[in-house]
This record gives C-alpha cells, sequence and structure tokens, in this order.
C-alpha cells in the first residue's frame, strides 16, 4: 500500500480512537491515539514536503524533522500548562470536606458495577469525601475499607470536559512499623517526593480495582509486612497526608515556600522539570516514576 493511504487510514484510525475514548475513557486508548497523531504528523508533513518540492532532502530526513518538530512543539505546549497550573490559584493539595450530599457515585452503570464488586468482597463505605480544585468543580471520592480495617480503597471521581467522568483507585494500608503502603492507578503526573517510610507504586494501566488490590496485598507479601487496622476516620488521614506532602515538597524543593508562591508560583524550576518528565512518561508509555 502507498505511503498517502496509510496516512489517511492512520488519521482514520485516529478520529475513532478519539471518539471511542471520549465515550470510554482509557489511558491504552488514549496512548495509542498520541502515538497515532505524532506518526501522522511526521510521515505526512514528510509527504506533502516531498510532494511540492519544498525541502530537496531524502524523505527519511523529513520524517525525523518533522517527529522533532512534533516532540518540540508539545514540550512547549506542556511547559506552558506546568507554568499556568503553577502560577494558578488551583491548589496542588487540595482539603477534603465531607460529602453529605449524596452525589458522591455517578449512576453510570460500568460505575455502579464497582460499588457492587466492593460489597461482594465485604468492603463498606467509611466516608464520602469531597475536594474543591477550583471553579466550583470538585474531585469526589468514595472510601470503603475492608472488614479488618487494614485497607482502604479510595474510589476518585475526575471530571472531564465533555462532561464524562474519569475513575482511578487507590489502596493504601499502614503497617505495624508506620509504613504506609500505596498502590494507585493515577495517571496524572505526581514527580514530587514522599516520605521514607511511605512505598507508593503506580500503575496507571491497570484500570480494575481487583487486579489492583491483589497487586497491593502482593507487595505488602512480598515486603513480610503486616497490616494493622486504621485508627482514624478518611477525611483525617487524607488531609494529614496532604499537609504532610506540601510540607515535604516545599522542603526538598519541589515546592516554593509559601510566602514567595505569590510571585513565583508554586512550582519550583526543577519541580517543573520533573512533571514535565513524568507526564512524558505517563502521556506516551502509561508509565510513572517508581518511588520504592
Amino acid at each position: 500500500m502507498e505511503m498517502p493511504y496509510l496516512i489517511l487510514a492512520a488519521i482514520l484510525l485516529s478520529l475513532v480512537l478519539a471518539q471511542v475514548n471520549q465515550r470510554v475513557p482509557s489511558p491504552l486508548l488514549a496512548i495509542a491515539d498520541r502515538w497515532l497523531r505524532w506518526l501522522v504528523f511526521a510521515f505526512g508533513g514528510a509527504q506533502i514536503s516531498q510532494d511540492f518540492a519544498w525541502i530537496d532532502r531524502p524523505y527519511w530526513v523529513l520524517v525525523v524533522v518533522f517527529f522533532l518538530l512534533w516532540f518540540l512543539g508539545e514540550t512547549l505546549l506542556n511547559w506552558l500548562s506546568i507554568h499556568a497550573l503553577s502560577v494558578s490559584p488551583l491548589p496542588l493539595f487540595p482539603r477534603y470536606v465531607v460529602n453529605s450530599a449524596g452525589d458522591e457515585w455517578p449512576t453510570q452503570p460500568r460505575l455502579l458495577r464497582i460499588k457492587d464488586w466492593l460489597r461482594a468482597q465485604g468492603f463498606k463505605q467509611a466516608q464520602a469525601l469531597k475536594a474543591e480544585i477550583g471553579g466550583g468543580i470538585y474531585l469526589r471520592a468514595s472510601v470503603y475499607q475492608d472488614p479488618a480495617a487494614t485497607a482502604r480503597v479510595q474510589v476518585t471521581f475526575i471530571p472531564r470536559s465533555n462532561g464524562t467522568v474519569n475513575i482511578c483507585f487507590a489502596v493504601t494500608s499502614l503497617t505495624a512499623d508506620g509504613n504506609r503502603y500505596v498502590t494507585d492507578n493515577l495517571f496524572v503526573p505526581f514527580a514530587g517526593f514522599y516520605p521514607e517510610q511511605w512505598f507508593v507504586e503506580r500503575v496507571p494501566l491497570c484500570r480494575t480495582l481487583p487486579r489492583l488490590l491483589a497487586r497491593h496485598r502482593a507487595r505488602l507479601a512480598r515486603a513480610g509486612e503486616t497490616a494493622v487496622p486504621f485508627t482514624v476516620d478518611p477525611q483525617a488521614d487524607l488531609n494529614d497526608t496532604q499537609g504532610e506532602l506540601d510540607r515535604l515538597n516545599t522542603e526538598l524543593g519541589f515546592l516554593h515556600s509559601h510566602p514567595d508562591r505569590e510571585d513565583r508560583g508554586k512550582i519550583t524550576h526543577e519541580g517543573c522539570y520533573r512533571v514535565w518528565k513524568e507526564l512524558w512518561m505517563l502521556n506516551y508509555f502509561g508509565r510513572a516514576a517508581r518511588y520504592e
């Protein structure tokens, strides 16, 4: 098949993937679509340049040039986005409050099946929470824990611009040695620092809760750790950890000190670089930085 037809087929496939991902959010589909668009830009730009005789260079050289142009262009956009987040009033570590409105769980069938699965496994809701991230937009979270209160599952619903929601899970356990084990599938970059006694594993491509919970329990078993019951409610625990992360990342230079944030933004230059690097890894490889 000739190259122009392959490029056209890739464009059509990219449009289909984008439409499907709008209805059923999936990091795998998003990654595939990003790679397709990058390759379409590289090969399509080279093909157009050659067809119109704009540049007198071999085809493969033109592909490499346009491939790098995409990289540079998206790098610029990502840096602008990170800078905009840094200087915006949006909190990096929002405070959670109890959500008593009864709207913490969307009524979509695929999401209700997760709720039914948790109940079938013996998990009970410990608290419904929400955190404002700006402009009246809230992150909604529902926290469940097992009968022994040694494992908490935080189900977080992230609103999207098209009206749908993304769902993410985080499984947390505390151990007798004072360690905190967290296994989550968040696909937004963190790139900061965790306390020494935190052992965090992020697996953005693991989209099912049963697999994530099994992975979490396997990590505890491999480490020979014994989980102990939680003694504080989820709201207090989450807000305490948010404050600890803010303090630690300020001390280690990922964030500016609070008096400097109004003038210089929240994230330092080194912190912006770490966020940019993890954003690339997440967007194109589905991998987050390892924190253990």
